[in-house]
């Protein structure tokens, strides 16, 4: 009969995506699903309250600096929320700004690349 503990070690110094190939050639070699059990074991025990963890669907793009650009960040500021000349140019100077609120995922990609290809520093949240 093999080392348990062995084993246990062995499989300890494994990486991630190393542990993750070997569930997968496992899954082939036995023709199962790793899943399956997990999910099992998970309804039938009554204390263990599965929690889902929903994938976000709104981001918020905040502008942290507008950079030494600071014209062109307000004009791309403006074109993405159609504010007026004074309130781009309030939003670009003030700290971690949101210059979007609720968007999608590409949204907020696409403004995040127009605000730092004219120089500023964004983050999507």
């Amino acid at each position: 009969m093999a080392d348990l503990a062995k084993i246990v070690d062995m499989l300890s110094e494994l990486s991630v995506l190393e542990a993750a190939d070997l569930v997968k050639m496992l899954e082939e070699k036995w023709g199962v699903s790793a899943a399956a059990p997990v999910a099992a074991v998970a309804a039938a025990g009554p204390a263990a309250a599965v929690e889902e963890v929903e994938e976000q669907t709104e981001f918020d793009v905040v502008l942290k600096n507008a950079g030494p650009k600071k014209i062109e960040t307000i004009k791309v500021i403006r074109q993405l929320t159609n504010l007026g000349l004074v309130e781009a140019k309030n939003m670009a100077e003030a700290a971690d700004s949101k210059v979007l609120t609720g968007v999608s995922k590409e949204a907020a990609e696409d403004a995040k690349k127009k605000l730092v290809e004219a120089g500023a520093e964004v983050v999507v949240a």
